[in-house]
C-alpha cells in the first residue's frame, strides 16, 4: 500500500467554512466550530462554523422570505437558472473533485465520478422545470370539470451523509428549486466543506440570495427537530441509516411534514450459471467497489450459482488483489481512505465475524498500519448466512460470497431482508432476468449493470430502504402538492 505521508494542498483548502444563510456568510450565533479531518491522514484541515437553534430559526426566515418570488418565476427562469449551475460545476470540475477526496477519503476517479454526477442534477432539472405538467377531465359522474396543478409544497429541510459530499446533496436540491422551493440544507459534519463550497457557485448561476441556506451542525437532531416543528416547513428529504430515518419520521410526524427518505440497503449481487463471468465481475467491482463500498447501493451479499462460483471468485479475487491503495489525491490510486475509523473498524469486524464463522478470505482481511483510516480490497468465500456482514450494511471495500444451486432459492435469500433498496442480477438469457426480477423486492435492479444510479431515473426503496423516489421526473415531485380544483361551464 502506498501510504506516505502526503503534503496539505493549502490552496485547495481554500473554502468557505461560515454558515451560508440569506445570501451571507456568518459565524455560529455562538461562535462555535468542528473540525473536518481528512481521512487520508488523521489530520484537521479546518474549523467550520457549528449551527445553533438560533441559527436554524435564521435559515427559517430567509427560506421563507424566498419562497414567495421564488415560486412567482416562471419555469423557464427557474430551469435556466439550473443550467447555468451545472456548466459553473462542470467548469470547476477538478477542483471540487479534489476537495471531496480531501474531505472524504475516496480516491480521485471517485471523487471525479461524484462532481459529474452531481452536476448532472442540475442539467436534468432544468429540463425538468418547465415539465409541471398538471391534467385537466370530466367527472363521469357529476359532469363537473376536474383540474389538476402541482404547487410547490414550501420549505423544505434537506439532511445529507458524508459518502457523497455533492451528489446527495444536488440530488436533493435541485428538483426543489426546479419546483419552486427553498431549502435549508444541513450536509454531514465529516464533509461540510464542498456543500459549502458549492454556494459561489450557486450564487453566481442567479440563485436567490435566501433560497438555499447551509447550516453545518453538531447538533443535528436539535436542529432537526427544531427546523421540522415549524409550519413553515412541509418537506424533509433525508439520506441516512434507516435507524436515523425512523427517527426523522416520528418527528415528522408531530406536524405532518411530507417525508422523502432514502435509507439503508443490503444488496444482493446474483451470478447466475449462463452468466457472463468476466462481465459479472466487471459489474462486481463496480457495484462493491464504487466509492469503497461507501455507498447504499453498494453489492453486500454474493449469491453465485455453484457451477460458476469457483471461476468467479478467483477473478474477482484477482481484480480485488490488483487494486492499488492508497492516499486518494496520489495517481493511480484506485481505493482511499474510509471516511473515519469508526468506519473501518465496523468493517474489519464484520470481517472476523464472518471468519469465526467459516468465510475463507482470499485477498485482504488485515488491518494495515500507518495514518489514515484504510482498508484493503477484501473477497471472502464460503460466507455462512448467519454472518453478521449478510445481515448488515459492510459499507466497505468487502466482497462476501456465497453459493447457490436452485433459483427459488436464490429469490428467497435476495428478499431475505428488511431492505429493499437495489438488488444486481447477471445472466445471458435476457427473459429469464426479466422474470426474476420482477420477484426481487427491490425497488431498483441492476439487470447486467453493476450501476443503477442515473439523475434521470427514479432513485429509491421499498421496505425499510425509505420512502419516495430521487431523480427522474418523480424525484421533483417530492417538492409539490397536487391541488384539485373543481369547476362547471
Amino acid at each position: 500500500m502506498s501510504l506516505s505521508e502526503p503534503a496539505v494542498d493549502q490552496e485547495l483548502l481554500n473554502v468557505p467554512t461560515r454558515l451560508y444563510i440569506d445570501g451571507q456568510w456568518r459565524e455560529g450565533s455562538e461562535g462555535g466550530t468542528f473540525p473536518v479531518v481528512d481521512p487520508g491522514t488523521g489530520k484537521t484541515i479546518a474549523e467550520v462554523a457549528d449551527a445553533t437553534l438560533e441559527d436554524g430559526a435564521a435559515a427559517l426566515e430567509a427560506a421563507d422570505k424566498a419562497f414567495g418570488p421564488w415560486a412567482a418565476r416562471s419555469a423557464r427562469e427557474r430551469g435556466e437558472i439550473l443550467r447555468k449551475a451545472y456548466e459553473l460545476i462542470m467548469a470547476d470540475h477538478e477542483r471540487l473533485a479534489r476537495l471531496i477526496t480531501m474531505e472524504n477519503g475516496k480516491a480521485l476517479p471517485d471523487s471525479r465520478a461524484e462532481v459529474s454526477y452531481a452536476a448532472e442534477f442540475f442539467r436534468w432539472y432544468a429540463e425538468e422545470a418547465v415539465r409541471n405538467i398538471g391534467e385537466m377531465a370530466r367527472g363521469p359522474a357529476t359532469g363537473a370539470r376536474i383540474l389538476v396543478q402541482h404547487r410547490p409544497a414550501g420549505i423544505a429541510v434537506l439532511i445529507t451523509p458524508w459518502n457523497y459530499p455533492a451528489a446527495m446533496g444536488t440530488r436533493k436540491i435541485a428538483p426543489a428549486l426546479a419546483a419552486g422551493c427553498p431549502v435549508i440544507i444541513k450536509p454531514a459534519s465529516e464533509t461540510p466543506l464542498t456543500m459549502l463550497a458549492l454556494m459561489p457557485l450557486l450564487e453566481k448561476a442567479g440563485v436567490p440570495a435566501g433560497l438555499v441556506n447551509v447550516l453545518p451542525s453538531r447538533r443535528s437532531g436539535p436542529l432537526a427537530e427544531m427546523l421540522l416543528g415549524d409550519p413553515r416547513v412541509r418537506v424533509v428529504s433525508f439520506t441516512g441509516s434507516t435507524e436515523v430515518g425512523r427517527k426523522l419520521l416520528a418527528v415528522a410526524a408531530r406536524t405532518v411534514v411530507k417525508p422523502a427518505m432514502e435509507l439503508g440497503g443490503n444488496a444482493p449481487f446474483a451470478v447466475l450459471a449462463d452468466a457472463d463471468i468476466d462481465a459479472a465481475v466487471e459489474g462486481a467491482i463496480l457495484a462493491k467497489m464504487r466509492n469503497l463500498g461507501e455507498a447504499c447501493t453498494a453489492a453486500n451479499r454474493f449469491y453465485v450459482h455453484s457451477s460458476v462460483h469457483d471461476a468467479f471468485a478467483d477473478k474477482l479475487t484477482t481484480r480485488m488483489a490488483e487494486m492499488k491503495v492508497g492516499y486518494g489525491l496520489e495517481e493511480g490510486v484506485q481505493v482511499g481512505s474510509l471516511v473515519n475509523d469508526a468506519t473501518r473498524r465496523k468493517v474489519h469486524e464484520l470481517v472476523q465475524d464472518a471468519v469465526a464463522r467459516g468465510a475463507r478470505v482470499t485477498t485482504g482481511g488485515t488491518l494495515p498500519n500507518g495514518h489514515g483510516f484504510y482498508y484493503p480490497p477484501t473477497v471472502m468465500v464460503d460466507v455462512p448466512e448467519d454472518a453478521d456482514c449478510f445481515r448488515e450494511e459492510i459499507f466497505g471495500p468487502v466482497a462476501a460470497i456465497t453459493r447457490f444451486d436452485d433459483e427459488a432459492e436464490l429469490v428467497r435469500k435476495c428478499n431475505d431482508t428488511e431492505y429493499g433498496l437495489v438488488a444486481y442480477l447477471f445472466t445471458r438469457d435476457l427473459k429469464r432476468g426479466l422474470a426474476i426480477s420482477e420477484q426481487l423486492d427491490f425497488g431498483m435492479v441492476g439487470l447486467n449493470r453493476g450501476l443503477v444510479s442515473d439523475p434521470a431515473a427514479p432513485f429509491g426503496g421499498v421496505k425499510q430502504s425509505g420512502l419516495g423516489r430521487e431523480g427522474g421526473h418523480e424525484g421533483m415531485l417530492e417538492f409539490l402538492e397536487a391541488q384539485y380544483v373543481s369547476v362547471a361551464w
